[in-house]
């Protein structure tokens, strides 16, 4: 089985600016610079035929590069334990990608996406038992205005995730560049 999900890479620069970020909670499990992404579409385990099916779909899709900015930070909260995130904004560049990669997802055999689909980039990982941390609502608070100059997510990258003792670890296993120029909100229909 392969388990796989479809991002956008961030470039070097705002990796950095985000690894710059990465730190101040005792509890959390940072993400290092190989595992920062925005997760346009997860589509979980599948057998060897279903991922060179979704490959050949992703293949296809013609997309503009969406052009966003950091914007912001939160924390969501699971079964599985919480996450700290930094935001990107626009979102209708992304939500439009997002609904054509969905397409192709469904062209090869899978199931639409249902959950809602909220651009981020996660930043660390929080076990359950951080839940009242007041680092956490910390550094929350210092990196509320993290923001950056607008920068283009230039490709459409398929992801293996390979679980192991010290968590996740990511290898591209195909890429895809998108098409030049932003998509702007009412082209990409709001949001």
């Amino acid at each position: 089985m392969h388990r796989l999900f479809v991002a956008l890479r961030p470039p070097l620069a705002i990796r950095e600016q985000l690894l710059d970020i990465s730190d101040g909670v005792a509890a959390a499990r940072w993400q290092d610079d190989d595992q920062l992404h925005l997760t346009v579409r997860f589509i979980g385990a599948v057998e060897r035929p279903v991922a060179e099916d979704v490959a050949a779909a992703l293949a296809q899709v013609v997309a503009p590069a969406p052009i966003v900015a950091l914007h912001g930070v939160g924390r969501f909260s699971n079964r599985g334990g919480d996450a700290l995130w930094v935001g990107v904004s626009p979102h209708g560049a992304l939500a439009h990608l997002h609904r054509k990669v969905d397409q192709a997802c469904v062209r090869a055999g899978l199931e639409p996406e249902r959950r809602a689909f909220l651009p981020h980039i996660t930043l660390a990982r929080l076990p359950r038992s951080a839940a009242g941390d007041p680092e956490i609502a910390r550094w929350i608070a210092d990196h509320a205005g993290v923001s950056s100059a607008p920068f283009t997510l230039g490709h459409l990258v398929l992801y293996e995730s390979h679980l192991g003792r010290g968590g996740a670890t990511y290898e591209a296993v195909a890429r895809w560049p998108l098409g030049h120029g932003a998509v702007t909100d009412e082209q990409a229909g709001g949001t």
